[in-house]
């Protein structure tokens, strides 16, 4: 099964939509393999959103970011990423399609209530910025028999 990080970011946490998030993500059917609430560290987001340096908005970035906690999850599925992916929706809140976490809940492009890794390689590098090994739980979930057909369930990552 592939893996892939999910961060509630800080309005989020603040607007207490903490349960919706979890809950749906767990109403579809993905595994919460770690989950952890954490006061994210201007280095850590600095290497997080290497990416956006450059660009105007970087400091209010690693400002709002590390305003109050956040809280990082691994979840689990088959195509995990893509499927995360589909649910947040488009990083503009207001773009965002009605029934993705951004699109009901975000208006921002910035306050966007959660980050969720883009690919593959993201998530690996993500996973191991954000968790310890031993942080990250390999258990059976009792109802995968109900939410993929026998040869799905038994997929590697």
């Amino acid at each position: 099964m592939e893996q892939t990080l999910v961060i509630v970011k800080p309005d989020a946490v603040n607007r207490g939509l903490v349960g919706e998030i979890v809950k749906r993500f767990e109403n579809k059917g993905l595994q919460i393999v770690a989950m952890k609430m954490l006061e994210l560290q201007s280095y850590t987001l600095k290497e997080h959103y290497a990416h956006h340096q450059d660009k105007e908005f970087f400091a209010e970035l690693i400002g709002f970011m590390s305003s109050i906690p956040s809280i990082a999850m691994i979840l689990q599925g088959k195509e995990a990423i893509t499927v995360v992916r589909k649910m947040v929706g488009s990083t503009q809140g207001r773009e965002a399609a009605p029934g993705t976490l951004r699109g009901d809940y975000s208006v921002s492009n910035q306050s966007n209530i959660v980050h969720a890794s883009e690919d593959k390689k993201a998530a690996e590098v993500e996973i191991k910025r954000f968790f310890k090994k031993e942080e990250i739980y390999n258990y059976q979930k009792m109802n995968f028999d109900w939410i993929y057909s026998k040869d799905e369930k038994y997929l590697k990552k």
